[in-house]
């Protein structure tokens, strides 16, 4: 059942594993703790096609992602055959944020930075300074 789209962030908590569907269409899942103290809140991301296979070769446990998806509800049987509900997010989107390891560039001073722009990316003849309404 789909809930709603949501953008999170945190930490990879465990690493990905590929998986086929079937159909062979590859499926990657991994566990991504969402909560900025101590405590674990941990969200199950899965991620299809071709997305899938970027993962399973760039994301790493601890590296610190922000995930775009469809969050969802889905139902686990635990060890003890009794069932578990979990909440899901059905990836679109997965971005590294930039001062991790694994050869991302970091942008100067901003260790959370996604993208810098560099100078030729905007132009001063855009808009004038008498322009902007506020």
């Amino acid at each position: 059942m789909s809930l709603a789209k949501a953008v999170i962030s945190g930490t990879v908590y465990r690493m990905p594993e590929k998986r086929f569907t079937s159909n062979n269409v590859p499926i990657c899942a991994f566990a991504m703790n969402i909560s900025n103290n101590n405590d674990e809140t941990l969200v199950r991301v899965l991620a299809k096609g071709n997305l899938a296979s970027t993962v399973e070769e760039s994301v790493q446990k601890g590296d610190r992602i922000i995930v775009e998806g469809r969050l969802q509800n889905n139902t686990v049987k635990n060890e003890d055959g009794s069932e578990k509900r979990i909440v899901e997010l059905d990836a679109f989107a997965i971005e590294r944020l930039a001062g991790d390891s694994a050869g991302v560039p970091a942008a100067q001073n901003s260790p959370d930075t996604l993208v810098q722009f560099g100078q030729t990316d905007f132009s001063d003849d855009l808009i004038g300074e008498d322009e902007i309404p506020f």
